[in-house]
């Protein structure tokens, strides 16, 4: 009979320890959400803002939809500067880098427009994320949050991460209803 104590002895070290969230809140990071195909996981997100002269680098595996939803988060934040009292101009005079760790896992798709936003503007004010939230949902250039599929499943993530609120889409509230045993 194997034991689970005995486990590691027979596959090894773990090399796995689940995902956690960071230890305090941070200036330009933010926990988003992701659907894959064996679940939710956790999508942390960081925002670097340098003094420069208003490039844009955009790192971690990003695909195509994601890059698109970093222009937006730019534009949007350009739109909205006066209101959270950013400077107007720091897409001339700052550099911005916009990452999400694990490099070498691909990612893509829309809904973490919201994650890219808030980190953005955390990043732009000097105002930290909460650590124990996460987000999901694509973000418009009016700022709109649309909706977002694998609800349930970005959910369990987010609560096994240790995270205590999930915002997500408004139009995603019928969803909810789903997430009684979770």
């Amino acid at each position: 009979n194997i034991k689970a104590k005995d486990i590691e002895g027979y596959l090894g070290a773990r090399k796995y320890t689940g995902e956690t969230i960071s230890k305090q809140d941070e200036i330009g990071a933010v926990n988003g959400l992701a659907w894959t195909s064996v679940g939710g996981t956790l999508l942390p997100l960081e925002v670097l803002v340098m003094e420069g002269t208003g490039k844009i680098e955009l790192t971690g595996s990003l695909g195509d939809v994601m890059k698109e939803s970093a222009k937006i988060a730019v534009s949007l934040t350009r739109s909205l500067s006066r209101k959270y009292e950013i400077d107007p101009d720091f897409y001339k005079n700052k550099d911005i880098h916009i990452h999400a760790p694990e490099g070498a896992v691909p990612k893509d798709g829309p809904s973490a427009g919201v994650t890219m936003t808030t980190a953005l503007v955390s990043a732009l004010s000097g105002i930290p994320v909460r650590r124990d939230v996460a987000m999901t949902g694509e973000i418009t250039l009016r700022g709109k949050v649309l909706p977002i599929g694998g609800l349930r499943e970005k959910t369990m993530a987010a609560y096994s991460a240790g995270i205590k609120t999930v915002v997500i889409p408004d139009e995603n509230k019928a969803d909810m209803k789903e997430l009684d045993d979770v």
